[in-house]
């Protein structure tokens, strides 16, 4: 049905000073500024400054892998965002497992550590590219430059990036892709929306998924409807059910590209 209508967070500035450097690392030096003082006293206009400065940057380059598969090589590229445990992997093998058999597919995951759900999306005889972050908490588009460089362009169809599992820090971070799709579980509870509302402002597509087990765990999928209208109105909700393939047509539906070109490659929107 579509409606129209835990763990230590990781400091995100500590994410964006990892990221910059690693943007600087491949291209040299993007601004002026520095973190900080000579005199120990940090004053919040300037960490403003910095922070913008590296979001622009961030902006440009998932402008440029954007352009380098959609306008270049025709690639339809859809990033899943959402806590650790929400069901993104499974939703997109339920998505796999719809696509038609001359569909060229491709995966790019992103896991702090280990392969786990790389492995699972070779099992659908796919080439997918396993990316650890290490201390990060979110892919960056110079991540995902890198890791693109392991397919073949030409004949890939579609591209599935799934980020690291975490409801703060990829909001950031666009990575270029045409939709993103955010998803929440019952299980995180009805309040995780309020508690969360920038990474829902940045999403084309709400995936409310384990609707089979909110009874059970006390979680009122209306509400999280009503929220998600109240931060982002009009943001397309799919309620799923991953496990049993429930709602899983309505994703892809919701999936399929409508002709306005809408991606993440110059800042994330609202609605």
């Amino acid at each position: 049905m579509i409606h129209h209508v835990q763990k230590t967070i990781p400091n995100p500035m500590n994410s964006t000073r990892k990221t910059l450097k690693r943007i600087e690392d491949a291209v040299g030096p993007i601004r002026l500024h520095r973190f900080g003082h000579d005199h120990g006293h940090a004053h919040d206009e300037s960490v403003s400054d910095v922070e913008a400065d590296v979001l622009a940057e961030v902006r440009k380059r998932a402008g440029e892998i954007h352009e380098r598969l959609a306008h270049e090589h025709g690639v339809y590229c859809v990033e899943f965002a959402g806590s650790t445990g929400g069901g993104k992997t499974m939703l997109i093998e339920r998505l796999l497992e719809r696509a038609s058999e001359d569909e060229v597919i491709g995966a790019v995951v992103g896991d702090v550590a280990g392969e786990d759900d790389a492995k699972r999306f070779r099992a659908h005889g796919i080439p997918v590219e396993n990316v650890n972050t290490e201390k990060e908490c979110h892919l960056d588009p110079t991540m995902v430059s890198e890791a693109i460089e392991s397919f073949d362009l030409e004949e890939l169809d579609t591209l599935y990036l799934e980020n690291v599992g975490n409801m703060v820090c990829p909001a950031d971070f666009p990575l270029g892709a045409n939709r993103r799709v955010l998803v929440v579980s019952t299980t995180e509870g009805d309040d995780v929306i309020r508690k969360h509302p920038m990474l829902v402002q940045t999403a084309d597509i709400v995936a409310i998924n384990k609707i089979d087990v909110a009874e059970a765990v006390g979680t009122d999928v209306d509400r999280i409807c009503d929220d998600i209208e109240a931060v982002a109105p009009g943001t397309p909700i799919v309620e799923t059910d991953a496990k049993n393939d429930v709602g899983i047509d309505e994703l892809a539906a919701a999936l399929e590209p409508d002709g306005t070109h809408a991606h993440h490659g110059e800042a994330p929107h609202s609605h």
